[in-house]
């Protein structure tokens, strides 16, 4: 008997019980259309974590400074030693950073108030889309002034310029000087819901006047090793070679923090989801073993007629795979059409990975593969004489 006989053959014996079928390849369905989206929400995710890490340009250098107390972080002087002795940058920023309310016109919004220097939009590539940035010498003289981000131009002056208006946090009434272009949302958090104001300013604010993060651009790809060599010496007379106060990064390390981070996220994910697969697995066994029990008189007959245990077993093998495969397929279609979904509904990027697609449907068809054999070796066995008094 051919392969496509068979196979439909197979085909009618799913077909009269539409129903269940579809309910044996649901758990198949599940499990193949989880594993699509979750690594699809993963992968899309770190995608633009990436892609956000990569926009700052492959020369950026964060410095974390984690030592305990006042002697545990830079003073303001120190940072700019640190900077101008270093020859391998083109422009490094200070961070002080804190959340506090910015009110303006009785409306208060949480913000993240950072100070920092006039280097910091060239530092981070940031781009002021009104206005401008602060000046070294609005730093230096310790000017109220300030450039806010996109979300909080929106939220406290909608329909509003800012520009030239004044806001207050804390006790300090600030003027604004810029705007910045809308830089987008992390897992921290909106990146836009921030207000920028001179470092020497922020410390008034925060009670701190100790620096703990600093950012420097490196002259090229080339001379960020250099650059981060010469920071570490400089830090290590500071902090009197205690290597655990302070920690250097770049964009290749960053990079590769995401990148292993997504893997293993994805793997997990992966993994979780491919229980279903096998409940669906399991499932198909089930139903196959009753559908032998249901068809013994059926296969008493065929082997009568000249049907061997070759031909029963391939009959039964392919019942499952196709019901497995159709599973698979539909997963996919599932998969993708929930992706898609949560984008637009919980605006999250999604990523679909062919690797993955290929992988989920083909453990379909081992599940199915796996989870029909049994059944198709018990049905082949059946004693055709019994088989036919059955009832």
């Amino acid at each position: 008997m051919s392969f496509f006989a068979h196979t439909a053959m197979a085909l009618r014996s799913i077909s009269r019980k539409k129903m269940r079928s579809l309910l044996t390849m649901l758990g198949v369905i599940i499990g193949v259309a989880s594993v699509i989206t979750l690594v699809a929400i993963t992968q899309g995710t770190a995608s633009r974590i990436e892609e956000s890490i990569k926009s700052l340009g492959a020369n950026l250098i964060g410095i974390n400074i984690t030592g305990r107390g006042p002697e545990g972080s830079l003073s303001y002087d120190e940072f700019e030693k640190l900077a101008s002795n270093n020859p391998y940058i083109t422009a490094a920023a200070p961070v002080s950073s804190t959340r506090l309310k910015a009110i303006y016109k009785g409306e208060d919004l949480d913000v993240n108030l950072i100070g920092t220097t006039a280097e910091y939009p060239e530092v981070r590539n940031l781009t002021v889309a009104r206005g401008r940035f602060f000046t070294k010498s609005e730093v230096d003289e310790r000017r109220s002034v300030a450039v806010i981000g996109n979300a909080v131009a929106e939220e406290l002056f909608p329909g509003e310029n800012p520009l030239g208006k004044e806001l207050r946090v804390k006790n300090r009434i600030f003027e604004i000087i810029g705007v910045l272009a809308s830089q987008g949302s992390t897992v921290s958090g909106s990146e836009d819901e921030v207000i920028y104001v001179p470092i020497t300013v922020s410390r008034t604010l925060t009670g701190s006047s100790g620096i703990r993060q600093v950012f420097m651009q490196a002259k090229s790809a080339e001379t960020v090793q250099l650059a981060i060599n010469h920071a570490t010496a400089e830090l290590l007379k500071k902090f009197k070679n205690d290597e655990d106060s302070f920690r250097i990064f770049d964009q290749t390390q960053m990079l590769a923090t995401v990148q292993e981070t997504t893997g293993a996220m994805s793997a997990m994910l992966g993994g979780i989801a491919a229980i279903s697969l096998l409940v669906g697995g399991i499932g198909i066994m089930n139903i196959m073993l009753v559908s032998v029990t249901e068809r013994t008189r059926e296969i008493g007959i065929r082997k009568a007629l000249g049907a061997t245990r070759s031909d029963i077993m391939t009959q039964f093998l392919i019942e499952s795979i196709i019901l497995s495969g159709s599973g698979g397929a539909i997963g996919v279609l599932t998969g993708f059409a929930a992706a898609s979904v949560l984008s637009r509904t919980l605006n999250v990027s999604v990523k679909f990975s062919p690797p993955f697609i290929l992988i989920a449907f083909s453990f379909s068809l081992i599940v199915g593969v796996f989870f029909g054999l049994y059944p198709a070796s018990r049905a082949s066995a059946l004693n055709p004489v019994e088989a036919l008094r059955y009832e």
